[in-house]
């Protein structure tokens, strides 16, 4: 492969774009790549009405498959918004994940099979990791004959390097650092790859690498999850001789079965496929089309537009079809075939939740915070954030798309009730709060219908709309700033990090996760009785199955704190493209999963 030939633009454009150019292509072949790209997302050859239409029906994609095929060859066109970045450590969007899928590898990864995928499978590595210790200690073992694109072997060094460079803070800056949080020794925290002076250069002590195939995690707590963690792309391998520190994602350097030959601000991001790949190595990715191309910046109109004309195949934004959309999928049609039988309505996993902090008064009365939701009428929320297409009403601290949840009910408000509550907690007149709401049109459109609903019981809330850039790590993230501004009420939505009941409920409700900066425990619930829930749940150990039940009952003990009253959990729809072949939704990346999907 050519090397890469970096060229700067402006300081704003995202990381993706500072080192433009890619590698270093022919010009014959640079002309031939942007025609074929706009041939291809302008509705050229093979788009539009002359093409098949693939339809299979409402939701075919959530529990099953899209129009199946094993068929190779084609282009799959992609559209996508801003890209965050293409460095697999810095990258925190989801829809940018899927899209990694094509060119990173992870020790274990993601299910592409229809109805299992957010189930666990081996990747690079052997199996899913072994544990002697309940989660305190993880081993990997790696295939044997799995190579980077430039024909260097992949050994557990470059794993390590990958997971390393998470650490350094001031250079790899905006993925996850959940790595980092488990694996780091708050006595003596490592400085990441870029400022390790250590003479035997053995690098991050919480990961061994006793030869080039094995990989033993030492963590700092027992974590049954911990191998959901080793799925995000911060911890795919990366060779140390081609890291070029806070550049890399100009040229990342391919562990799977494509690599990025191409990528311009106006013909997008051009993946063809890597030789090194061996199919027999990898089950998870069937690599079907011969190119991958995706345009990036666009609206979310423009994506929608896209779809529906035919000139693209996927939306991997995550964000699916926009709201003014949503009225022509449920009587159009293409090609003799409904839209709407090309729509998949998925859960997000983005739950909005209404906090009581309980160190502020008077949520620090339980009988005020029932008030609250005694009163509290979901529906209403519902219509705030757009209806049933865009959310979802629960009560429940659980993710539609986690299995095992505990029951949920929501019998509607109760004014009666919470009057009876107001006076327990002796307030019966009601009282004055603050509300924090990140300042978003659908947050604020939240708050204030909640504000009216608590009026009618005599509570009297000021919505406090705070600045997107601070409010989780400011403004609600900091406790003393909570309490300062006397924030009785924090509108928040929340996302775990992976798809486990522990990554979920952890961060939200053990008292031990309050932290004083980026808190994500909004209430501040410290309830010895959850806490020990969370203990039980761990000690049940590493079988999903045998664990779901103990993390049932902390979602049921910390709801009966009413500390968080979850409110509506946030869905989008999703438009298959009218050639895209293998559609399986994969609800973490909010899209179909690139890593199967085809054109043919």
């Amino acid at each position: 492969m050519g090397s890469s030939a970096l060229e700067r633009v402006a300081e704003r454009r995202p990381p993706w774009l500072r080192g433009i150019l890619g590698r270093v292509l022919g010009l014959a072949v640079v002309l031939v790549l942007v025609v074929a790209v706009v041939v291809s997302c302008s509705g050229g050859r093979d788009a539009g009405a002359a093409v098949p239409v693939h339809g299979d029906g409402p939701d075919a994609g959530l529990d099953g498959v899209r129009a199946p095929s094993d068929a190779e060859g084609g282009t799959l066109r992609v559209v996508a918004g801003e890209i965050d970045s293409l460095d697999p450590q810095r990258s925190y969007a989801p829809g940018v994940w899927n899209l990694m899928r094509l060119y990173t590898r992870t020790l274990v990864t993601w299910s592409p099979v229809p109805g299992e995928t957010d189930t666990l499978v081996p990747d690079l590595a052997t199996d899913t990791g072994t544990t002697d210790d309940n989660g305190l200690t993880w081993t990997f073992t790696l295939r044997e004959g799995v190579r980077f694109e430039n024909e260097q072997p992949i050994t557990s060094r470059d794993v390590k390097y990958g997971i390393e460079r998470s650490f350094a803070s001031d250079v790899v800056v905006g993925g996850p650092i959940r790595a980092v949080e488990l694996l780091d020794d708050p006595a003596n925290p490592y400085p990441g790859p870029y400022q390790d002076e250590a003479a035997d250069r053995l690098g991050l002590p919480a990961i061994e690498t006793p030869d080039d195939r094995t990989l033993v995690f030492r963590l700092r707590a027992a974590t049954p999850d911990f191998p959901s963690v080793l799925a995000l792309p911060s911890s795919s391998p990366v060779p140390i001789a081609a890291d070029t520190g806070a550049g890399y994602g100009a040229d990342p350097v391919s562990s799977g079965p494509y690599a990025i030959t191409s990528v311009d601000a106006q013909t997008g991001i051009v993946l063809d496929r890597n030789p090194q790949w061996d199919p027999a190595t990898d089950d998870v990715r069937t690599a079907l089309p011969d190119q991958v191309v995706v345009r990036t910046g666009l609206s979310g109109l423009e994506r929608d537009q896209a779809l529906l004309a035919g000139s693209a195949d996927v939306d991997i934004s995550a964000t699916g079809v926009q709201r003014v959309t949503q009225a022509r999928l449920a009587d159009g049609e293409s090609g003799g075939v409904p839209l709407e039988d090309r729509v998949d309505e998925v859960p997000t996993g983005a739950v909005r939740v209404l906090a009581l902090p309980t160190d502020v008064a008077p949520m620090d009365n339980a009988d005020c915070r029932a008030a609250v939701a005694a009163a509290v009428d979901r529906g209403g929320v519902q219509r705030a954030l757009g209806g049933s297409a865009d959310a979802r009403t629960t009560s429940r601290l659980w993710p539609a798309g986690l299995e095992g949840g505990p029951d949920g009910s929501d019998a509607g408000p109760d004014p009666d009730a919470a009057r009876g509550s107001l006076a327990a907690c002796g307030q019966p007149e009601g009282f004055s709060t603050v509300l924090a709401v990140v300042d978003a049109p659908a947050s604020v459109a939240v708050a204030e219908e909640l504000a009216d609903q608590l009026a009618e019981i005599g509570i009297t809330v000021e919505v406090r709309a705070l600045p997107a850039a601070t409010f989780y790590a400011r403004d609600v993230g900091d406790p003393d700033n909570v309490r300062a501004q006397g924030f009785g009420m924090v509108l928040a939505t929340w996302t775990a990090l992976v798809p486990t009941p522990s990554a979920f409920l952890v961060p939200l409700v053990d008292g031990r996760s309050v932290s004083r900066v980026g808190n994500t425990n909004y209430a501040r619930l410290a309830d010895p009785a959850v806490d020990a829930l969370v203990d039980a749940a761990v000690a049940a150990g590493t079988d999903a199955d045998a664990a779901r039940g103990p993390w049932r009952e902390v979602a049921t003990g910390a709801g009966a704190t009413g500390a968080y009253i979850p409110l509506a959990e946030a869905q989008l729809q999703l438009l298959a493209g009218q050639r895209l072949r293998n559609g399986v939704v994969m609800a973490q990346y909010s899209s179909y999963d690139l890593a199967t999907a085809g054109v043919r």
